[in-house]
């Protein structure tokens, strides 16, 4: 495959990005919803697997033909695949060091699961054999977080990292990931599952939480030069949930106190670990320069 580059200006960069994430929202409501089922209904849950996984055959060939071939003024050419984060070379530290991150960060919650009985359930086979069964496990924890981390990150930042530059790219690229998660509020007040102030407060909370995560997301894909790397992380943080910051006031002294300082230190250690954990020789990455 021949090397290609994007030069896009900035508000074309944004008006392709907005068009990818029309693309794959809409393609959510392409089907007829008869008797107003909710996203967790299976018949919905497969239709939905079916459209996003056309939709992640279509958008890179669309991505392709805004691109241009290298010049003796932008020399810095790679397939389209590289620019996916589509590779093998640095697969495997790929697969395994942002992970191991991510659960440094979330050392409390981790914690949380210790003390409450969790990682027994990790070891019991049927608990891994029910979850493959169950349609909402598969879609929460394999589809979901590699189609929105393939057209949210790896098809959108290789054109606005050249118009606006690797860290502008990064705070930028999440809000086109959060604001798409709308969706969800118009679906739920639509089929009265909530009130309008109640499915805003939800989505603008979701909004907030969703945009930090998809610049952390954006930091790993540029970082590793990997699309697996953010997919990974964004299972493992599917399935934690948000920290329930609420639940360590539950518990009494001093085990309070050591969940505390379990949060803490997970947050400082991950701060520390950031940068050394995504070096860019680690995964072979020539292909973003963050």
């Amino acid at each position: 495959m021949e090397s290609v580059v994007f030069t896009l200006d900035f508000w074309q960069a944004v008006l392709l990005c907005l068009l990818f994430a029309v693309i794959y929202v809409g393609s959510l409501y392409a089907w007829v919803n008869n008797g107003n089922r909710t996203r967790d209904h299976p018949e919905i849950i497969k239709r939905r697997f079916v459209s996003v996984g056309v939709v992640a055959f279509v958008v890179p060939p669309l991505l392709w033909c805004f691109s241009s071939y290298p010049t003796s003024t932008n020399l810095n050419g790679r397939t389209l695949f590289e620019w996916l984060g589509l590779r093998f070379t640095g697969l495997i530290p790929a697969l395994f060091v942002p992970l191991f991150l991510t659960m440094v960060l979330f050392a409390g919650p981790l914690y949380l699961h210790y003390i409450d009985g969790v990682f027994n359930l990790y070891l019991e086979p049927k608990y891994w054999s029910n979850s493959f069964k169950s349609l909402i496990w598969l879609r929460n924890h394999l589809v979901a977080p590699f189609s929105e981390e393939f057209i949210f990150r790896a098809c959108m930042l290789p054109v606005l990292v050249p118009s606006i530059g690797e860290w502008s790219a990064v705070f930028c690229c999440p809000l086109f990931f959060g604001v798409a998660h709308f969706h969800h509020m118009i679906e739920r007040v639509i089929l009265g599952q909530q009130g309008f102030k109640d499915g805003l407060k939800q989505s603008i909370f979701q909004l907030f939480y969703t945009t930090i995560f998809g610049a952390y997301s954006a930091f790993l894909f540029l970082r590793t030069g990997h699309i697996v790397a953010p997919v990974i992380a964004h299972a493992f943080c599917n399935h934690m949930g948000f920290p329930p910051f609420s639940e360590v006031m539950a518990h009494q002294q001093p085990g309070r106190t050591k969940i505390v300082f379990f949060f803490v230190a997970g947050l400082s250690a991950w701060l520390i670990l950031l940068f050394p954990f995504t070096s860019a020789t680690i995964y072979s990455n020539e292909v973003y320069s963050l």
